[in-house]
């Protein structure tokens, strides 16, 4: 574990998946942020909900971006004649089977021409991110599905969503937009086969950039050899995933409103970082 300021704020970034297992576990990074430098101390890995949901109850204060999309499309929303209020909202969609939601996605897409099938978000043009109503490559809309109900049953406050425990602020974070920042090329994978030498090299680069802090979002990482060999050589890059939303976080938390355009739509939400000048293209 590498010792950080102990005075400074506590920053996490979460690489989120909807079916936590011992091969796939949510990771999180911890770390504190001091001015313009972010300390990365640990990562944590839960391979089960009922570990990260303890973890996400605890009161420790904290500052952070999680990789799932807080909200759904405002046009789908309106359409499906769901809540208009982000509890609401999340607490009708966890009332449903990840099947029921499904299916009622894929009803939706099935109506609509070829080339319009989905209905995205407004943060995800400059987030660069795919339509959280998307249920196949990548699954977000199941990640959508577990990840907000467990923030709302923990009580946080989702930034401009739900007031909850001021101590501990959840935003929506997006690690391929931070690794963007950087560079365009490919750095991950989860199949093995496909854990080549060229995606080695982009998390290199990544690491490099955010060692330095030569990227827009200006803020340093620092981090013991061992965490960092251990993101460099994940194939993955889970770990490193997380410790991008922890920049998000960590930039976000010297921004005004955290760098989001208040006031934010209560359905829709936004991805930290995909605001004010920071260009994800």
């Amino acid at each position: 574990m590498t010792r950080c300021y102990t005075a400074a704020m506590h920053i996490v970034g979460v690489d989120f998946t909807s079916a936590p297992r011992r091969a796939k576990p949510i990771t999180v990074a911890h770390g504190h942020l001091d001015v313009s430098t972010l300390c990365i101390e640990r990562i944590d890995a839960f391979s089960d909900w009922a570990s990260y949901e303890a973890w996400l109850a605890s009161p420790e204060p904290w500052i952070g971006a999680f990789d799932f999309p807080f909200g759904l499309s405002r046009e789908l929303v309106t359409t499906l004649g769901w809540p208009l209020q982000w509890a609401g909202l999340v607490t009708h969609c966890a009332g449903l089977s990840r099947e029921e939601l499904r299916r009622t996605f894929k009803a939706f897409c099935d109506a609509r021409p070829v080339g319009n099938k989905f209905a995205h978000r407004v943060t995800d043009g400059p987030a660069g991110s795919s339509p959280s109503m998307k249920w196949v490559n990548p699954p977000v809309a199941y990640m959508f599905h577990e990840g907000t109900r467990r923030l709302l049953a923990a009580g946080v406050t989702v930034f401009g969503l739900h007031a909850g425990d001021p101590g501990r602020i959840a935003l929506e974070g997006y690690p391929g937009l931070v690794a963007r920042l950087v560079t365009r090329a490919s750095y991950k994978s989860d199949e093995r086969a496909r854990q080549t030498p060229e995606r080695r090299a982009a998390r290199a680069a990544i690491l490099a950039a955010l060692e330095d802090g030569t990227h827009p979002l200006g803020v340093r990482v620092v981090m013991g050899k061992v965490l960092r060999r251990q993101l460099l050589e994940d194939g993955t890059a889970d770990w490193l995933d997380a410790v991008l939303c922890a920049l998000a976080a960590a930039w976000a938390s010297g921004q005004p409103d955290y760098g989001m355009p208040l006031p934010l739509d209560p359905v829709e939400g936004w991805t930290a970082g995909a605001a004010h000048g920071v260009p994800a293209r």
